[in-house]
């Protein structure tokens, strides 16, 4: 009798992946952020922030919901995007519930021929209509309904990720949408990833905000060293560009470029680790790394 129960019990538990997609700048790190209720994934006004697939993972004791943010959909133009390309097509056959996130300005946006596969797909599909602040109650309903045209949407959910207006409704939404199933991963998991990850993507955030033109999308960052001591982590890691003339760019004057993107990075991770860090930081030339598939592979955009 006590196994019936135990066994009864364990099927009411609810675990799924929620996978987010959508277009460059339709807000998707800044939802994930939101209902995972961490800094998971960095933001940035400039596209193609998202490079990886990034997860996050939600938990109680009655569900757990793995959330996965995406790159922005494009139509790739060298290797490194094809890559980026292929973890949304992942996010879209492994999803038990697909949010698709659309920008309430972006009426005519192209997807690039994913809207056939999208209206094929086996599963929810949740169309969230994002920046709903920014707009009104006749611009919701015209594209809402367009996009239950578009993609033969049953449900689309506005919201704004920003100012966390509706999310709480989207919520409610998911989690009676995601099967009954055991947990996927430990109850006390944040994220499948390795806190090194984190550490290159908070890195890489700065040199988004700081750096304009074609330096925060020619540069790689990988952690050589992360030693967790009892007072303080220790992180050593290089920055990567394509050319020498970025290297100079990036570094500065004096190297106050880089000290600028080394300080606000660790004021970050502090925060992310609740403890001191130590970040030392290098620059590395590796030639035209985004368009060498050996590149890509040796930094983690290739299986």
């Amino acid at each position: 009798m006590f196994l019936c129960w135990q066994n009864l019990f364990s099927m009411k538990h609810k675990a799924g992946f929620v996978n987010i997609i959508g277009r460059p700048n339709a807000g998707k790190s800044t939802l994930m952020n939101q209902l995972v209720g961490e800094h998971i994934s960095i933001i940035n006004r400039k596209v193609q922030t998202t490079r990886h697939r990034i997860t996050g993972i939600v938990n109680t004791e009655e569900y757990q919901i793995v959330y996965s943010d995406t790159p922005g959909i494009l139509e790739p133009k060298y290797p490194l995007q094809s890559s980026m390309m292929s973890f949304v097509k992942e996010a879209i056959s492994d999803a038990d519930v697909l949010l698709l996130l659309v920008d309430i300005y972006d009426k005519n946006a192209d997807f690039f021929g994913l809207e056939k596969p999208l209206k094929e797909l086996d599963v929810p599909i949740i169309g969230v209509l994002n920046k709903i602040d920014l707009s009104d109650q006749s611009k919701v309903e015209e594209m809402s309904d367009a996009l239950k045209e578009k993609f033969g949407l049953k449900e689309v959910i506005p919201i704004s990720a920003l100012r966390n207006f509706g999310v709480d409704v989207l919520e409610r939404r998911i989690k009676e949408l995601i099967p009954e199933s055991p947990p996927y991963y430990d109850k006390d998991a944040l994220t499948d990833r390795p806190m090194r990850f984190f550490v290159e993507e908070r890195i890489r955030e700065k040199i988004l905000t700081h750096y304009k033109k074609e330096i925060p999308y020619s540069v790689e960052i990988q952690v050589e060293e992360y030693k967790d001591e009892e007072t303080i982590v220790k992180i050593s890691a290089i920055i990567y560009v394509m050319r020498k003339s970025q290297k100079g760019i990036l570094i500065g004057h004096k190297g106050a470029g880089l000290k600028r993107v080394g300080t606000e990075a660790r004021k970050d991770l502090e925060k992310f680790l609740d403890k001191k860090v130590f970040l030392q930081l290098y620059v590395k030339v590796d030639e035209d790394w985004r368009n060498k598939e050996s590149k890509l592979k040796n930094y983690g955009y290739k299986a």
